[in-house]
């Protein structure tokens, strides 16, 4: 049974964004169309954020009837400094989103007052520890686009459509919302708009539930832990379900994650932001993290959660100081230069602190195939760091209908042998996609916790077979399907099959006797 208040409370994103997505139609294509919605929601939740957190210091000191969305600017900028060194932005009363919604009909300049305010938000920032946190959040907000409409007028128009549409949204308070709001937006767009965006080079959106998923495997006896990483993070839904799993105040030391798309790497700061953590508890970096990783200064991590790109190509052994490279040297070789997976997978190892945990989305064929990819395996294998195999259903994520896997990492194992679980029937069909339920979810964390044998689900395997075996680490090897094939009894299909004949013989000869007496 699906979380009812969780689909509600989707559904009423879902009639949201198709309405503004009616009012742009013909002028603004799907992926620019998917920039103007979460810019918009950003702006509006940023403005609420700040608004909320004034209220309720004022509040909290007795002035009851105080709301900063009233305030002049000129009383307002006296809290400048302040703000900006506990928030880490600012946003004048006049340029909050409420406040230029309301005069957003009314204004013949509309984008540019806009491109005004979004260009202040980030410059507040300038000087300030949260500077990297804010610069170019709002690039790829074009408020001057022609694809708006040819003229001024034009264009003000549509951004009033759009302005009163995300205000218009019943989503309450963000925090309290049990879905991701953002990245679930991101996903119903690409959804929307699949022909042309949200699936090149193996990139593919992580479902909420796939999500949980990872992040309870990851987290599995822990109650609080010091790092969460990823370095393919996307929107960032794989990092910020650790607040839902873990809680906020358990994660001592914040969320790192690295991004190589702008946009998604925007996003994923945008998000940040908007499930209220500090911009001094995030370190998001935009660059190839094979390639260039940006936080050696901060490894190792304790939680590592990812859905790195399938099967995408990097430089691999046409850049020979990569074979040096102290993530990816231990195994001897590189992963192949058209398949990264396997590079991002020794990449965690290597960051992984000692007692931590890295629950990963694999492409199955890493499991089973030869050469570079067979002795990567091997290196996990004898070093014992694979501590699990989770087969899924197919067609969970949007975008592809494979069915994927999960290696679950870890650096301090109890035993050597490796838990393989076959979770390929762990799911709800809904509409045109799979899905797992909490059910679902919470029976695939307890057959990983209990490790115990179930005959045709999952069986913990000794390394000494794995290694006979030569280190192939695919499901099937080891967890032997259920014969749902009919039982049939011989005996009783020969009796039938005599019947049949017998029957068949009779006919012949009636047919016979008929012809017979017609040309008689």
């Amino acid at each position: 049974m699906i979380d009812n208040k969780r689909e509600l409370e989707r559904e009423e994103l879902y009639k949201s964004i198709w309405k503004i997505a009616e009012e742009l139609r013909g002028s603004v294509d799907g992926w620019d169309f998917k920039s103007y919605v979460i810019g918009m929601m950003f702006y509006r939740y940023i403005s609420e954020n700040i608004t909320a957190y004034i209220n309720k210091g004022e509040h909290e000191d007795g002035n009851a009837s105080f709301d900063y969305a009233d305030l002049t600017d000129e009383v307002a900028e006296e809290a400048r400094k302040g703000l900006v060194e506990e928030k880490g932005f600012f946003i004048l009363p006049s340029e909050l989103f409420c406040n230029v919604r309301k005069n957003a009909k009314n204004d013949k300049n509309l984008n540019e007052t806009l491109e005004k305010v979004f260009r202040h938000i980030e410059e507040s920032a300038k000087g300030s520890v949260s500077e990297s946190d804010f610069t170019g959040l709002f690039d790829d907000i074009d408020v001057n686009s022609n694809k708006l409409g040819s003229t001024v007028e034009k264009k003000n128009e549509k951004l009033v459509e759009i302005l009163n549409a995300i205000g218009e949204m019943k989503l309450g308070n963000y925090q309290d919302n049990s879905i991701d709001a953002f990245g679930d937006a991101y996903e119903f767009l690409m959804g929307m708009y699949a022909s042309n965006a949200g699936k090149s080079g193996g990139e593919y959106y992580t479902p909420q539930e796939v999500s949980e998923l990872l992040t309870r495997l990851a987290t599995v006896g822990k109650t609080e832990v010091n790092k969460v990483y990823d370095p393919a993070c996307g929107s960032g839904s794989l990092l910020l379900k650790a607040i839902k799993v873990l809680g906020k105040d358990n994660i001592k030391q914040g969320f790192y994650g690295q991004e190589k798309n702008i946009t998604t790497y925007n996003l994923c700061r945008i998000n940040m932001f908007l499930h209220d953590v500090d911009f001094d508890k995030f370190n998001i970096a935009c660059d190839d993290t094979l390639t260039n990783p940006q936080h050696w200064d901060d490894e190792p991590f304790d939680v590592i959660v990812s859905n790195p790109p399938y099967s995408i190509k990097w430089k691999g052994d046409d850049d020979i100081l990569l074979i040096n490279d102290e993530r990816f040297s231990p195994a001897g070789v590189l992963a192949p230069k058209s398949k990264a997976d396997l590079a991002f997978v020794m990449h965690m190892i290597s960051w992984l602190s000692t007692n931590g945990t890295a629950s990963i989305v694999c492409f199955p064929g890493i499991m089973y195939r030869g050469g570079a990819e067979q002795k990567i395996r091997e290196y996990l294998v004898n070093n014992n760091f694979v501590d699990c195999i989770i087969q899924l259903p197919d067609n969970l994520f949007f975008g592809t209908s494979i069915a994927t896997c999960i290696m679950v990492l870890k650096k301090s194992k109890k035993d050597t042998g490796i838990l393989f679980i076959d979770a390929s029937k762990e799911f709800l069909k809904v509409t045109n996609n799979n899905k797992l339920t909490d059910a679902n979810i919470s029976n695939i964390v307890n057959m990983f916790t209990n490790k115990e044998d179930i005959e045709h689900v999952c069986r913990l395997v000794t390394y000494e077979e794995v290694k006979e075996n030569k280190y192939n680490l695919s499901v099937s090897t080891y967890v032997e399907k259920e014969d749902t094939r009919e039982v049939i009894d011989i005996k009783e299909l020969n009796s039938k099959i005599n019947e049949i004949v017998k029957r068949e013989n009779e006919l012949r000869l009636a047919i016979d006797k008929i012809i017979e007496e017609i040309e008689g």
